[in-house]
């Protein structure tokens, strides 16, 4: 068995647990290597937090499907686990396009990837619902094509997109795991209800949960929920970026250097990425 079916085999079997599991979101190697190091079971890139690290905007067609593989790529040969790619709405308006994109994604090493029904365009920013469940179903044909079991994740991007209509988003993720998608995520979920009415809609299929922003829930109260995974998206990149900015700011304005009390320490630092990567 090779290093990336065995990868995805430890994937699905986190998925197949009756807790849940949390798999942060790194933005590039050396973030993912140090997630890694903690005693994370498994990674997902976030586009947002790649996109700021390349001085761009998030959701407005920023990152191109190129870019987006070369920092799969970078992650999935930091560490030596599981990867899954925001693939945002799979570079493509089409279900065939969609297809197309998971497939040269998984061609990076992940083994697993998540398509948004979000078209990108603000004044039109959710797809059709007969459209939205076409492109799911061209994803899923794609996933059982590989030789190694793809969790595919499915999108319902209404709640992020100002459409605060929580019966539609289960109306869409219910067609996207008739589709056969593998997890549900309906990222924007704003209270416990809210996120108990997705995991019993859905129900057995596993559920995504998005802990950033407003809802304020532990590990221990999603797995009580039935959630089974559980993302950061952008959480730990904003963590990051806003300690980087505080400290240029304080020095900037105040002429000090008190954040380097609150530094990791340079040893500990190097000593986390000096392990070599592991072979693919």
């Amino acid at each position: 068995m090779d290093a990336q079916t065995l990868r995805a085999e430890s994937f699905r079997a986190l998925h197949e647990r009756d807790r849940a599991f949390v798999m942060p979101n790194p933005w590039d190697a050396g973030s993912a290597k140090m997630l890694a190091s903690l005693g994370f079971e498994a990674l997902a890139t976030t586009s947002a937090g790649f996109a700021f690290s390349l001085g761009r905007p998030d959701a407005e067609g920023a990152l191109s499907l190129e870019d987006t593989l070369g920092n799969a790529e970078m992650i999935v040969q930091a560490t030596a686990l599981p990867v899954a790619a925001d693939l945002e709405n799979g570079f493509s308006d089409t279900p065939q396009g969609c297809a197309q994109s998971l497939l040269r994604a998984a061609a990076t090493g992940i083994v697993g990837g998540s398509i948004e029904d979000a078209t990108g365009i603000a004044v039109d920013p959710i797809y059709p619902f007969d459209l939205s469940v076409e492109r799911i179903e061209a994803a899923v044909v794609a996933a059982r094509s590989l030789p190694f079991p793809f969790m595919l994740t499915a999108r319902a991007e209404n709640l992020l997109h100002g459409r605060l209509d929580l019966p539609d988003t289960i109306r869409r993720l219910q067609a996207y795991a008739e589709a056969g998608a593998d997890v549900l995520y309906a990222p924007g979920l704003r209270s416990a209800e809210e996120v108990l009415a997705v995991v019993r809609a859905v129900a057995p299929k596993p559920v995504n949960v998005l802990m950033s922003g407003g809802l304020k829930l532990s590990v221990v109260q999603l797995s009580e929920m039935g959630v089974k995974r559980i993302s950061v998206g952008s959480a730990m990149a904003l963590a990051a970026y806003g300690e980087f900015f505080r400290a240029a700011r304080e020095v900037q304005e105040l002429g000090t250097f008190t954040f380097t009390e609150r530094s990791m320490p340079f040893s500990q630092a190097n000593q986390l990425f000096k392990g070599e990567a592991p072979s693919t």
